[in-house]
């Protein structure tokens, strides 16, 4: 599949025009200068031929991430076999886009000139002034009004082969954002505890389930339909505070440095995703953008956390990464209870391992079962992102966790640990009314569902349905993904 790569510097519309090419509001576009950072990947679909799309980071001297910015999009024009040199019409051209321009150029590869925010016939002369540029593949285009872009459209059209034309051209949905949508309410509920170093959730603060052990339970049932044809294919999202090395995991997840790295907190804000097969598996890694504390969040950030918000409800499996170097946060409780709210398989990763203090490992661990109680179930891995210490295991991890997260256990042998649980602690009654189970079944995956078959549903005290799934996870391999119950009545 060919590739074809977005280059320029910032705000000349490069985000808008891979939107516009993948027909979806997939990259984050704002006037803010140096939005995006990372290399965006998605297949386009040009007429009826499909293309990997590349969108890269604005070439901008003036950003304190300018050399990691710069390095990524050069590499990623280096790989594209068609490259679009983005500027701003309505400017004058600058030198220092004319020697990148000739630069690539010498690379062998198709470049094109392309001159956005040509809004009207009026702009149209201005488009003379950037022919010093030296080429005859120039578009004048405006990306917002969606102007004459078809020329663009039948040049790349051109040099993309016939073997990448597809049988079927599905038409995706273009996603529009809302003002409305971005409302910090959206994100943030108020705590009314006095916590005075992130003083905020990030779900419904009415729901107190959110950080009690009976939340296994799903009582409203409203969890996502799990897609058989999914089986090969595990979503996961890394999640976690700004700077504690979710994009370094990604790159040594992945063998390649694929997000930029930065000291500077807020460096990702693209939600970016890539996939590799290991063992027969599909494996899908997304990193997030890092949240922070309401009074810290600025501009561009809303639109990532309405993106990090969902992701996580498409995904499978949540990395929620810590700093082992530094004291736990509030925060952090509160990022990992999004994981425990859209019932993900988890995986507790500590990072920075190789800079903290060994010598208190047992004490940093109890301090993550003790602030993490909601997810007791996830297992906890340390390692190091920036060395790759023990970061192959966690390949390995995500496979068993994924097989526990997609198991059916059938229900003659749940029924056996049923009875045998029914034996040993018999049901309370309530009001003088004797409350039985009838017998259990699993009735979906990703998470597992229980059905419990009762007389009376309601009469299923909380403390007992806690017995039971200690009971079921006593007796199957339920690590790392959350088990839900469903009392119901017979018939």
């Amino acid at each position: 599949m060919k590739k074809i790569a977005i280059i320029g510097r910032p705000n000349v519309g490069k985000s808008s025009l891979f939107n516009r090419l993948v027909k979806k509001r997939d990259a984050i576009t704002s006037d803010l200068a140096g939005t995006t950072r990372d290399i965006k990947r998605k297949v386009a679909i040009i007429n009826n031929k499909q293309a990997e799309l590349l969108d890269t980071g604005g070439l901008d001297k003036g950003c304190e991430l300018y050399d990691k910015i710069k390095e990524m999009s050069l590499k990623a024009a280096y790989a594209a076999d068609i490259i679009l040199y983005m500027v701003d019409g309505k400017g004058l051209p600058e030198e220092e886009d004319k020697k990148l321009f000739y630069e690539l150029q010498t690379l062998g590869k198709d470049v094109a000139l392309v001159v956005n925010k040509i809004d009207n016939d009026k702009m149209k002369e201005k488009l003379w002034d950037f022919y010093e540029f030296g080429t005859d593949a120039i578009f004048g285009i405006s990306v917002a009004h969606n102007r004459n872009t078809i020329a663009l459209l039948d040049w790349l059209y051109e040099r993309i082969p016939d073997e990448d034309i597809i049988v079927e051209e599905e038409e995706q949905e273009v996603v529009s954002v809302d003002e409305e949508e971005l409302s910090d309410e959206e994100f943030f509920m108020e705590d009314k505890s006095d916590d005075e170093e992130d003083g905020y959730y990030y779900w419904d603060a009415d729901d107190e389930s959110n950080f009690e052990d009976d939340s296994i339970f799903a009582e409203n049932d409203n969890i996502k339909e799990y897609d058989p044809e999914d089986d090969n294919h595990i979503k996961i999202a890394i999640i976690g505070r700004t700077n504690v090395g979710k994009s370094s995991l990604l790159n040594a997840l992945l063998h390649e440095e694929r997000s930029v790295v930065s000291s500077v907190a807020g460096t990702t804000i693209d939600p970016i995703d890539e996939t590799i097969v290991y063992k027969d598996k599909q494996l899908t890694f997304v990193d997030t953008a890092g949240l922070r504390r309401r009074g810290k969040i600025v501009g561009i950030e809303k639109y990532a956390l309405l993106r990090t918000k969902e992701m996580l409800e498409n995904a499978n499996m949540a990395l929620i990464v810590l700093d082992a170097s530094e004291p736990f946060k509030d925060l952090d409780e509160k990022i990992a209870g999004l994981v425990d709210s859209n019932r993900l398989a988890a995986i507790i990763v500590l990072n920075k391992w190789d800079i903290s203090d060994k010598q208190e490992h047992d004490k940093i661990i109890q301090e993550v079962r003790d602030r993490f109680k909601f997810l007791a179930y996830a297992p906890i891995i340390t390692l190091s992102a920036k060395s790759g210490q023990r970061v192959d295991r966690l390949h390995d991890m995500i496979l068993s966790i994924n097989e526990n997260y997609t198991q059916r256990i059938p229900t003659s042998q749940l029924n056996e640990v049923l009875q045998r649980a029914l034996r040993r602690h018999t049901l309370p009654s309530v009001s003088g009314q004797v409350i039985r189970i009838y017998y259990a079944t699993q009735y979906e995956t990703r998470p597992p569902k229980i059905a419990l078959v009762m007389n009376k549903p309601k009469g299923l005290h909380f403390t007992y349905r806690r017995y039971l799934a200690n009971k079921f996870r006593e007796a199957f391999n339920f690590e790392g993904t959350p088990l839900l119950f469903k009392a119901k009545k017979r018939g």
